[in-house]
């Protein structure tokens, strides 16, 4: 019995010997990759090619603003417009732009016939290849001087070239997104699918039409809830939410395994009517509520577009109301993706908060107009009291709007300590991914070592997955980051 115990205190100790050791060496990979990560970041000049290694091989955690259409290369859908047997325009037609998609290929005669043709031959072909490859991305747009759209139209154009395929198969497409963020070491992305299913209704839009500029705010609600209660009962719109579920089920069989989760957003496009853009919300915080692979609504398109700019207001309205039937409904909306200029000086003050203490957003996509919008200080207090994280897009920031490093205001969220990610936007249109949107934080904005890993990781905590679901990505993180460490620290 004595031996046994014996025994049993030996290898006690032998494991504390071992979880010590342990410890040491896992504390000594940080502080080692630590230190190696410091002097990347403060190299003159920075070696951006080692800094790249750094952020490739870092696990990410989560991309939270993510757009799927807008995340899918055109080489992918050029690969679709071939499985489908459509041909692509090389010379305008009537009607027709360069480089659109004739989904009607077999219709067509004569000269438009010819002059539409195969992903085949437009592969063969490195003219029109080039050509469809920055038509239907931003690729070249910096460094090819010629007759182009300004910047912010250019990436807005594009869905429209390859919006006539990115809703084939989306099972597909979302499978070969998995594979290049478990390659990039990103285990959750929480993409924005497809938009929900929308209907004109000739009385939704006669009550819409009742709110001018006079109506109060409970006025507007009136109306926008005697609106809902005619799609609710509507028929046809029931139908399509049906129709759009079995989609969002069919979009995500097979994803999820151990190393990789994924969710989706539903929105609306916020350059339509009141009528359709409330039938679209509605749908959309009725599917949320039915599907477990739904997680929050969101509301898309340019902000300074006539219409976005002349119904902001009401459609936080609407997101109001439809918040107070739907409390459990998350929502991450895009606001403040403005610069000056982009719209008259009033047009920047209102478009964060609305959407905060408004709509009741519980994360911010962009949020740049920030330092415009009225009483500032406040809402930064209001942002860091609620927790109310900000999705930073470096790249697209850069792109559309214009915004410089030092322009951008992620260092005005830091000292305010609003909470906020790093996240890709459109990596498609972009041509970007989120390991090089890290290297663009980490080289313009040297946080510390610890301060990256704290930005991984609210990716994860500001995430809409449950609280058991997000542990379970924390623990998954925190056993990824231990890999990583003792790779960084084994470079000589």
């Amino acid at each position: 019995m004595k031996k046994n115990i014996w025994v049993l205190i030996s290898l006690s100790v032998l494991m504390n010997n071992s979880i010590e050791a342990k410890t040491i060496t896992t504390s000594l990979a940080t502080q080692k990759t630590a230190e190696y990560y410091q002097q990347l970041i403060k190299q003159q000049p920075q070696n951006l090619a080692e800094l790249a290694l750094f952020t490739n091989l870092m696990p990410k955690g989560a991309d939270l603003h993510h757009h799927y259409s807008g995340s899918i290369y055109a080489e992918t859908y050029l690969d679709w417009v071939d499985a489908q047997g459509f041909c692509i325009y090389i010379v305008s037609a009537e009607s027709k732009k360069l480089y659109s998609i004739e989904k009607n290929s077999k219709d067509i005669k004569g000269l438009d016939k010819v002059n539409c043709v195969s992903a085949a031959s437009v592969r063969s072909h490195n003219e029109w290849y080039t050509g469809i490859l920055k038509t239907w991305s931003d690729k070249d747009y910096s460094n090819h001087y010629h007759i182009q759209p300004p910047p912010d139209q250019q990436f807005f154009n594009t869905f429209g070239y390859f919006g006539a395929v990115s809703s084939y198969q989306f099972n597909q497409g979302l499978q070969h997104l998995k594979q290049r963020a478990k390659e990039e070491n990103v285990s959750y992305i929480e993409t924005m699918l497809t938009s929900s299913p929308t209907l004109e209704l000739s009385d939704v839009a006669a009550l819409l039409a009742k709110i001018n500029s006079q109506s109060t705010d409970d006025e507007q609600a009136i109306l926008i809830q005697q609106a809902l209660v005619r799609l609710a009962a509507n028929s046809a719109l029931n139908d399509k939410i049906k129709d759009y579920l079995k989609i969002v089920d069919d979009a995500a069989e097979g994803l999820n395994d151990e190393q990789f989760t994924i969710r989706f957003q539903t929105y609306v496009a916020r350059d339509k009517t009141p009528a359709v853009i409330l039938s679209g919300l509605y749908s959309a915080f009725v599917a949320v509520s039915k599907n477990q692979h739904l997680v929050a609504v969101n509301i898309v398109g340019p902000e300074s577009g006539y219409v976005a700019m002349r119904d902001y207001a009401l459609h936080m309205q609407m997101f109001k109301v439809l918040k107070k039937q739907f409390p459990d409904v998350k929502l991450a909306l895009h606001a403040g993706e403005l610069v000056l200029g982009m719209v008259p000086p009033e047009g920047l003050k209102f478009h964060i908060h609305d959407a905060i203490k408004v709509a009741g957003a519980q994360r911010i996509g962009h949020g740049i107009d920030i330092a415009h919008e009225h009483e500032p200080i406040q809402l930064l207090d209001l942002m860091n009291k609620n927790d109310i994280a900000v999705e930073i897009n470096l790249t697209s920031n850069a792109f559309i709007l214009g915004i410089k490093p030092n322009e951008h205001p992620i260092q005005l969220y830091q000292k305010f300590k609003v909470p906020y990610v790093i996240s890709t936007d459109d990596s498609g249109v972009s041509r970007n991914n989120l390991s090089y949107e890290y290297l663009l934080y980490a080289s313009n904005y040297q946080p510390s070592y610890q301060s990256l890993k704290d930005t991984v990781y609210r990716s994860i905590q500001y995430s809409f997955l449950n609280e058991v679901e997000k542990q379970r990505e924390i623990q998954k993180l925190n056993q990824r980051f231990l890999t990583f460490e003792q790779k960084i620290a084994s470079i000589p």
